[in-house]
């Protein structure tokens, strides 16, 4: 009975000391987006941006990415990753149609 009492006093401290906490956020790695390639999205709701990676392991590295909202040459995204890159627009050129 002892050890009842003692686990839900336990888990109730560690709850509390939870919640009294830091609210912590991962760190975002800055891209400057360089160039505005087009839309993309089943509606267009995304834009496909050209971005320059300001620092971080890849820095200095162009990658392209989709980004949700209003953005314009000149705007620094906070990434939380750099390694996947979204795929190009319109699919490109197979069997050499012309």
């Amino acid at each position: 009975m002892a050890d009842d009492k003692k686990r839900k006093r336990d888990v109730k401290e560690t709850s509390e000391s939870r919640s009294e906490g830091e609210v912590q956020f991962t760190e975002g790695i800055p891209a400057e987006v360089k160039e505005i390639v087009g839309r993309a999205g089943s509606r267009g709701e995304l834009t496909q941006v050209m971005c320059l990676i300001l620092d971080g392991r890849d820095k200095s590295k162009a990658i392209r990415r989709n980004v949700k909202g209003p953005v314009q040459i000149g705007d620094t995204l906070m990434l939380l990753e750099t390694e996947i890159e979204a795929q190009r627009l319109g699919g490109g050129r197979r069997g050499g149609r012309k």
